[in-house]
């Protein structure tokens, strides 16, 4: 009987064990489930990111006559100097810590606050007030729009190829999670006035739509951190080779003892 109830108890245990480490339920990793079919949330589609020091700018002018938007170019200038054409393209506007960048023959001007349209129409108007050119086309492009992913197995630097990324294109495009991490509370961290702020945002929610940081911006981190699920997995893993020993130790008991019942039944 004592014997009948250890196999009991080790059984049960076993099988709780195993229980436990496969019960990631829907709720705890499933995205946005409170929106129902065809609902709606609308979306700031206005945003645009903004200029902020030691981003890195593509700025290039442009208009009919090419050889009066050459001198306001930044590869014109470098060529002017002796450097080699490659070496040129790959150069770019890098806004420092007072927010301002140097422009060929413009001068100093204060990019920091502003979008890249903003900016664009900004140049624009100082090369048309001051006689430069009459029909000038500019275009400025972020070279650096990144957001760095950091989590239990790592970090990465993820590139943003259109200048605008939300919460959810974010994790999208880190790989998105595994069942292991906790999703109800994923930070995101951002500068701001000089400050590192940090808000935590949870993807399983409609609301995180309404969050202020659902919109990200050029060099923001995005952090997760591991339920306490992961170790007791690893811990379970660990212990389930003695656990399989201990098992068959017991099966091989039960069949012995099974049978000497049988034999003695018999006699």
């Amino acid at each position: 009987m004592l014997f009948n109830s250890i196999v009991r108890t080790g059984v049960v245990l076993g099988l709780t064990a195993m229980a436990v480490v496969s019960c990631v339920t829907t709720k705890q990793v499933a995205y946005l489930q409170d929106m129902e079919h065809e609902s709606q949330i609308s979306l700031e589609d206005r945003f645009e990111a903004v200029i902020s020091p030691y981003d890195e700018l593509d700025i290039i002018v442009s208009c009919f006559d090419s050889d009066l938007a050459k001198p306001f170019n930044l590869s014109a200038a470098v060529n002017a100097t002796g450097a080699s054409n490659s070496g040129a393209r790959d150069l770019a506007y890098l806004v420092d810590q007072s927010g301002n960048i140097e422009m060929p023959v413009l001068g100093t001007i204060h990019a920091a606050g502003l979008t890249r349209l903003k900016l664009q129409e900004h140049i624009k108007k100082m090369l048309i007030d001051g006689n430069y050119i009459r029909d000038p086309f500019v275009m400025a492009r972020f070279r650096n729009f990144k957001v760095f992913f950091l989590g239990s197995n790592g970090g990465k630097a993820i590139t943003v190829p259109n200048e605008r990324c939300t919460f959810l294109e974010a994790l999208a495009l880190s790989g998105d999670l595994n069942v292991y991490t906790n999703r109800s509370k994923i930070a995101v961290m951002r500068e701001i006035d000089g400050k590192m702020v940090m808000r935590y945002l949870d993807p399983r929610s409609s609301k995180v739509f309404d969050d202020p940081f659902f919109m990200l911006q050029q060099n923001d981190f995005v952090i997760t951190r591991d339920t306490g699920y992961r170790n007791f997995v690893q811990s379970y893993e660990q212990w389930t080779p003695f656990i399989s020993v201990f098992s068959t130790a017991i099966s091989i008991v039960s069949l012995y003892l099974t049978y000497q019942i049988l034999q003695n039944q018999t006699r």
